[in-house]
């Protein structure tokens, strides 16, 4: 019984330290077991590298989170946490249960190795000792910060703790927690160099640890603390934004604006479970380029880009127009969402009812158009009329999976995050306004001096500054896995998840009927209510238009549940989240 007891506890990080090299480590460190294992820097290297699989980013990639925000649409699903259908259980959201479970056991690695590089002091190079005690540092603070902004006050060991030990564990204030985390983000950034390349892996720097101890200070609402690490990031000089908004989701190599990334491998990787760890990439590729395409950008994504003029689409002078929502958009409208005529997969991508036949470059033909919603199969075809092309490439047609690098930190959000820290503390300075027009700039081609050709903001009024920082990271990560945190912080789910998924008819004749009628794309403007937030619902006449999905607001979603079999095991020492 204890045994079993153990293997549960074990699954989810509490207790595994307890557990055998191999179930610590997801490259079984062949032969070694833990009690002869890290005896030199190169094989605290080589369990540190375990850091930087992508298996442990679950919640950071394949668009997790994205998936329960306004950002995402998809007419036959609704997950859990935008449906306000969430429970404890391993079935409700087996990634949180995952997630739950791998960022323990990465505290407890980190752990590991940090006692074990004390065991090592002054028998090797105290830099290179320090480098490694700074990268582990880093990602146990990655982890509890995961912990903190996801659950709140959580179980907090900085030790090797035993069974007995972890049976009386309760949950420790997230405000103490907060505070170790600083501690370590600080001996990374004060120990790890500028740039880390060492063993032939990028690894995390200075910089990475600047950046996110800049995010968990803004996610815990410290906005001094968040700001003065944005600013010490953005001071080394070391990061510049990328010069092609688009071209920056397809580029696979560490760049200018990478600042800590996960690589995908180009083979198809297998996690310890034998899973591939590259995303089945077929729901978000065109029918007609061999997808299914049951997922898109959503229209209330699609109607927060403002237009080249500055102006948001329900500005009566904004010059939108309705039937044709993506000419004249911020450029970031085109680089995120695949425009009628854009070339995309090798095929010319157009939805409209009237478009049933569209080129492949592939073949240097005219094919069936199975997105068109006029066409054959016009049921299952483009839902919403929206293809996502943000990071999209022509290999994801004959490849089906997607092995672009996970990108956890960019330099545009550091500047946004300065931004939106000195937004917040009312303490708006002229290096605000340069960081939001820096980001808006670039998304233009030009530099933020060139205020003639793009709209530049000048505005230092806070209320209304808020709304355009929250606008600018809205269509500046979409689909990036930002979203979800950002709506969290601002405590906006209410409004997310206030508003339902809405699209097209599913019938060809009636699309056609729409589309003659002068009614295509969209037949009026969107309104807006007073947070910013489009509401389509005016729109839903049940023939043309009609709702796809029903989205609920939840207040505990604010909060994730503890996995119900932990609570259950640890016989009350381990309080619910309230809801749950």
């Amino acid at each position: 019984m204890k045994k079993s007891i153990y293997s549960t506890i074990a699954g989810a990080g509490l207790l595994v330290m307890t557990a055998s090299c191999a179930n610590l480590d997801l490259n079984p460190l062949s032969s070694a077991s833990s009690e002869n294992w890290y005896s030199t820097p190169d094989e605290v290297r080589i369990s540190l590298n375990d850091f930087y699989r992508s298996t442990f980013f679950m919640i950071e990639q394949g668009w997790t989170l994205d998936r329960n925000t306004d950002d995402w649409s998809q007419r036959t699903n609704i997950y859990t946490i935008a449906a306000g259908s969430l429970d404890a259980s391993s079935t409700s959201n087996p990634n949180i249960k995952t997630t739950w479970t791998y960022t323990y056991r990465n505290i407890s690695r980190a752990n590991r190795i940090l006692a074990s590089l004390d065991a090592l002091d002054g028998k090797y190079s105290q830099d290179v000792l320090d480098n490694l005690r700074a990268e582990a540092r880093f990602f146990r603070a990655y982890a509890y910060s995961r912990l903190i902004t996801l659950w709140g006050d959580v179980p907090f060991f900085l030790t090797s703790i035993t069974p007995e030990e972890a049976f009386e564990m309760g949950r420790t204030d997230k405000a103490e927690i907060l505070k170790q985390i600083y501690e370590d983000y600080d001996y990374a950034a004060a120990t790890l160099p500028v740039e880390n390349n060492a063993s032939g892996l990028t690894r995390v720097d200075r910089g990475c640890a600047l950046a996110f101890k800049a995010r968990i200070a803004l996610y815990q609402k410290d906005y001094a603390t968040s700001a003065q690490a944005a600013k010490a990031c953005m001071d080394l000089g070391h990061y510049a934004l990328y010069e092609g908004y688009g071209e920056l989701f397809r580029d696979q190599t560490k760049n200018c604006e990478i600042i800590m990334s996960i690589p995908h491998s180009n083979e198809l990787e297998l996690d310890e479970d034998g899973n591939p760890t590259t995303q089945n990439i077929g729901s978000f590729i065109a029918r007609s380029a061999g997808g299914t395409h049951n997922a898109q950008p959503s229209w209330e994504l699609l109607a927060t880009y403002e237009m080249t003029n500055g102006k948001t689409i329900d500005d009566p002078e904004s010059g939108f127009d309705p039937h044709d929502p993506f000419a004249g958009r911020d450029p970031r409208c085109c680089e995120t969402f695949a425009a009628p005529g854009t070339k995309i997969y090798n095929i010319d991508w157009n939805p409209a009812p009237d478009v049933t036949k569209t080129w492949d470059y592939s073949t240097s033909a005219y094919i069936t158009n199975k997105d068109s919603k006029g066409g054959s199969d016009a049921a299952n075809a483009a839902y919403n009329g929206c293809c996502l092309r943000k990071g999209a490439r022509d290999e994801w047609r004959t490849e089906k999976r997607n092995d672009n690098p996970v990108i956890l930190m960019r330099y545009a959000d550091v500047l946004l995050m300065y931004a939106e820290a000195k937004i917040e503390s009312g303490d708006i300075d002229e290096l605000t306004l340069n960081c939001i027009n820096d980001v808006r700039a670039r998304a233009y081609g030009v530099k933020r001096e060139d205020t003639s050709i793009y709209p530049a903001i000048t505005t230092t009024d806070q209320a209304e500054l808020r709304k355009v920082l929250r606008r600018e990271r809205r269509v500046e990560f979409a689909w990036e896995n930002l979203r979800y945190y950002d709506l969290l912080r601002w405590h906006q789910f209410e409004n997310a998840f206030g508003h339902n998924m809405f699209g097209f008819t599913r019938t060809a004749a009636t699309a056609k009927e729409f589309l003659e009628n002068g009614g295509w794309f969209w037949p009026s403007t969107p309104k807006f209510d007073e947070d910013g937030f489009p509401c389509f619902e005016d729109m839903v006449d049940g023939t043309y238009i009609v709702q796809h999905g029903v989205r609920h607001f939840d207040e505990k979603v604010y909060l994730w549940p503890i996995p119900s079999d932990d609570v259950l095991i640890m016989d009350g020492k381990l309080e619910q989240n309230p809801g749950y």
